[in-house]
Parts: C-alpha cells; structure tokens; sequence
C-alpha cells in the first residue's frame, strides 16, 4: 500500500491595479470565482473596492493617485502570507526597495506603469497586471491571477478589452 502526501488546494489571487475609477464589467466577469484579490494602486474611489468586494476579500494599497478618503488611507505596502507564499504588494516597483528575497518574500506584485509583466529574478516572481481601467495610449486594458500551491506561486494576466 502506498501513501500519497496531501497536496493543500490551489488558491485563486486575482490581481488587478490602475482602475481610477472605473470598474469594467469583463474585469467583474473575470475575477469571479477568486479566493482573494490584490489591487496594487490607483483606485481612487471606494466604489471600486466596493464592487470587488462583492467577488472576494480584497488587498490594496495606495498609488500615486489615491489623493482623496478613503483610498488615501491606504498603505503603501502590504505584506500577506497566503498557504506558504509571502507577498508583497506596492504600487510603484520604485518603492521596492533592497533585495525582497532577502526579506522571506517570494512575490512582488505591482502596477503603476500600466504595462503587464510577469518576470523572475533571483527566485523572486514579479507580476504587474498592468491597468484595469481607462486604456493608457495603445497598452491593454487586463488583469492577473496569482495561482498559489503551497510554497510555489505562478502568474499569469489576460487582456480582457479589444
């Protein structure tokens, strides 16, 4: 008889930044069925947190652009355990300062330049959703998803408008 060690189940992060202050339908349509989401910044009105509140708990920080209550309340920069993966999230990848693996943390997630990334260094995993709100010049309107199994976290994004 063999045994079969328990896996823990995948947790569903939606990632989402830059939406001042437009919650699109095709993000709502997107994010459902997530365990939690973090918005990275530039929210600018509570109804955005609001809306996606009614899909899942949610994380935020504030951006460059949160000048008015209650976004400008938010903090800079989160840090949150999820099963065995530490992450940080802040607005700006300026504000990240020194060397994040060095501090237990094993994802940064970010927004601010509107540009989706997903990169590794140095056993990092950096994700920019890019923005989820107004299109900025010719860059896409999308958003992510942090797929977190135990101590090891994947990214993707998708871009939700055309």
């Amino acid at each position: 008889m063999t045994s079969r060690a328990q896996s823990s189940p995948a947790t569903r992060i939606g990632l989402i930044s830059d939406t001042h202050n437009l919650v699109r339908p095709e993000v709502l349509q997107y994010l459902a069925g997530c365990d939690a989401i973090i918005h990275a910044g530039d929210i600018c009105n509570q109804a955005v947190l609001d809306a996606l509140a009614q899909i899942a708990p949610v994380t935020a920080v504030r951006g460059n652009n949160d000048i008015d209550e209650p976004a400008a309340s938010l903090p800079t920069h989160v840090k949150l355990t999820v099963q065995q993966v530490t992450i940080l999230v802040a607005h700006d990848i300026a504000d990240v300062g020194g060397d994040p693996r060095s501090e237990g943390i094993d994802v940064v997630v970010t927004g601010h330049s509107h540009k989706p990334a997903i990169s590794e260094r140095d056993g990092v995993l950096f994700v920019n959703p890019g923005s989820a709100g107004p299109r900025r010049f010719k860059l896409p309107i999308s958003a992510g998803l942090l797929i977190v199994e135990g101590a090891h976290a994947s990214a993707t994004f998708d871009s939700l408008v055309t």
